[in-house]
């Protein structure tokens, strides 16, 4: 096996400056162009591939997220923090591109690309013209084209309302926001709501009247949407809510605290996401874990898999939740 030495005299560069970059130390700053030159070199020299981390270039994040939505749900603006890490960390040359740029500012050479946030079926197919390697976060629109990570949302749903009838609830409802398709420009029922539905009616305790929702995800919806359900069905209101996020759960909790009904006392509440606040509002609530590290890093393992294994087969990874219980519920 070749030696540092010798990728270094080949290479043209310092001896220290390969054995940082083959060691993988993050803290060495050198140029896309310098780190292809040493890895070709190493491999050329048959240095053992398992202890090179090759660069790979030219990744696309598409962050199909508004500015409006990363700020009212910290929850995007986490996984993309933690992906741009994941991405320096694996020697990834990651190229951020917003929804305003649209598909066409994309190279046609890209390596691959990680995607979160909202993609209509033509966006979907221009990129399978650019690539064939790409990972879907937090949603699966093309699982027989692309890669996939997400949450394993309907499982928590069900998860959430047995939590609520082990508990003796009778009475469950729902507080959600809607689904924006990219393809048709309407507001669909989100995969919660539309599991949440379903569930209660195979446990035949379904009521259409205890399911509310409205079209985002914010501490604002939440607040009008828990004041709209509880003028609508004042002393009929349910004893457990199930929400949809957590930035919709602060905001019913809100209103809840200001027409004086008891949490957990007289409403039990359970949301999704596990963001910091969630520790700190009062009562502190009771949520599942979406554990975004685990989600950024399985993202980048199977883009790796497609782009350096050659993998040709599509994954769909569904990842289980914790409930983390607070004081929300009993």
């Amino acid at each position: 096996m070749a030696t540092i030495k010798e990728i270094a005299e080949k290479s043209g560069f310092s001896a220290s400056t390969v054995s940082r970059l083959l060691n993988n130390d993050h803290t060495l700053s050198v140029t896309a162009e310098t780190k292809k030159k040493i890895f070709d070199t190493a491999v050329e020299l048959g240095y053992d591939r398992k202890n090179i981390l090759p660069l790979i270039e030219k990744v696309a994040l598409l962050y199909w997220i508004t500015d409006r939505e990363e700020l009212e749900d910290v929850y995007f603006k986490q996984m993309r923090l933690e992906l741009e890490k994941n991405a320096r960390e694996n020697n990834i040359e990651l190229l951020l591109y917003k929804h305003d740029d649209g598909i066409k500012s994309i190279p046609n050479n890209i390596s691959g690309f990680i995607a979160i946030g909202g993609f209509s079926t033509k966006e979907i197919q221009a990129l399978n013209k650019k690539t064939n390697y790409g990972v879907f976060i937090d949603s699966n629109p093309a699982p027989d084209l692309f890669d996939a990570v997400l949450p394993d949302i309907a499982r928590i749903t069900k998860k959430a309302i047995d939590y609520f009838q082990k508990e003796g609830h009778k009475k469950i409802g729902f507080i959600g926001g809607t689904y924006h398709n990219p393809d048709t420009g309407q507001d669909d029922m989100d995969i919660r709501e539309k599991t949440f539905r379903s569930y209660l009616q195979e446990l035949n305790i379904f009521e259409e009247k205890y399911v509310f929702g409205e079209k985002h995800f914010s501490v604002q919806d939440g607040y009008s949407i828990a004041q709209k359900a509880i003028n609508s069905l004042k002393e009929d209101l349910p004893t457990a809510f199930f929400i949809a996020s957590d930035p919709i759960a602060v905001g019913s909790l809100q209103a809840f605290n200001e027409f004086n009904i008891a949490v957990p006392n007289r409403v039990s509440v359970i949301s999704v996401n596990n963001i910091s606040v969630t520790k700190y509002v009062s009562p502190p609530l009771s949520t599942f874990h979406i554990d975004i590290p685990e989600l950024c890093k399985t993202a980048i393992k199977l883009l790796l898999e497609q782009i350096v294994e050659n993998r040709k087969m599509q994954k769909t990874v569904l990842l289980n939740s914790e409930l983390i219980l607070r004081k929300s519920t009993k």
